[in-house]
């Protein structure tokens, strides 16, 4: 039994976030109101990193990851970086659609509790990303490095840009754009898969010069997606009024925000990448 699984610093982060992810999920559960596709996000995300977070710091507990056909730090610390992304954006869509004001009888106030709980569950998981992260100079588990967890934030951005796609088919530079989110998030997931499970070793080609290259793509591609998704998605188009929750115009906003992060995203992976790589 390895007891320094718990005593760490990193393994009381995790012990922090099974606990306020368990007490998230138990409290929106107990008023009955998460019904809908945003109430099922919530749940799903509170309930995934519980259940993967637990199951990480048993395999440590009981020293039983080495047995495992995969690279644990770079499991370990991609792992961190999602569970702290999805219970962010968790900890924004809770309160933004279940939560109304004024709050005053008892279901509410657990909802807001659980909403704060959420923010906490966050914070331990950033802090988890912070305390795993590969000091400078130090490239033994890629996805621990700031390129790595960059790979992490643009897979799950993308993700959150699918969720939002609506009426897309009409335009032809909308489609174009669709295809700069599909086939950047399919390479980026690769990337991320195939280092988690030691495969990148068998790629016949310098992995590190190309990575380079693949961002240099990959933001040029979102260069173009950047500037053609706003300008087929609302010429001549005004907001409706009434603009409902599911309404086509704050979908496309969204999408145009997200596909400004991601952006910024990848131009860093590419001034970090190379900077590691030339010099």
């Amino acid at each position: 039994v390895n007891l320094r699984a718990l005593t760490s610093w990193v393994g009381i982060a995790r012990l922090f976030a099974v606990v306020l992810s368990c007490l998230a999920f138990s409290l929106v559960a107990s008023t009955g109101d998460f019904a809908g596709p945003y109430g099922t996000w919530c749940m799903f995300t509170w309930c995934f990193c519980f259940a993967v977070t637990l199951l990480v710091l048993v395999l440590e507990l009981l020293e039983l990851y080495p047995k495992l056909p995969l690279s644990w730090d770079d499991f370990t610390s991609a792992f961190a970086m999602l569970a702290a992304l999805m219970v962010f954006t968790t900890s924004v869509v809770f309160p933004s659609t279940f939560i109304s004001s004024p709050c005053s009888s008892s279901k509410c106030a657990r909802q807001a509790v659980a909403a704060a709980v959420s923010c906490l569950c966050f914070l331990a998981y950033a802090v988890e990303v912070g305390l795993t992260r590969a000091k400078p100079g130090d490239i033994s588990s890629f996805l621990s490095t700031v390129p790595g967890l960059l790979k992490v934030f643009e897979a799950y951005v993308a993700c959150l840009i699918f969720s939002l796609l609506d009426a897309y088919s009409s335009e032809a530079g909308l489609q174009w754009c669709v295809a700069v989110y599909s086939i950047c998030f399919i390479v980026t997931l690769l990337i991320i898969v195939f280092t988690i499970g030691r495969c990148l070793t068998y790629i016949p080609c310098p992995l590190e010069k190309m990575l380079v290259g693949y961002n240099a793509l990959a933001l040029v591609m979102y260069i173009t997606a950047t500037v053609i998704w706003p300008l087929y998605s609302f010429r001549g188009r005004n907001r409706p009024d009434p603009c409902g929750r599911n309404c086509w115009w704050d979908k496309h906003l969204g999408v145009t925000f997200l596909t400004i992060f991601n952006l910024i995203a990848y131009l860093v992976d590419l001034v970090y990448s190379t900077k590691m790589v030339f010099i």
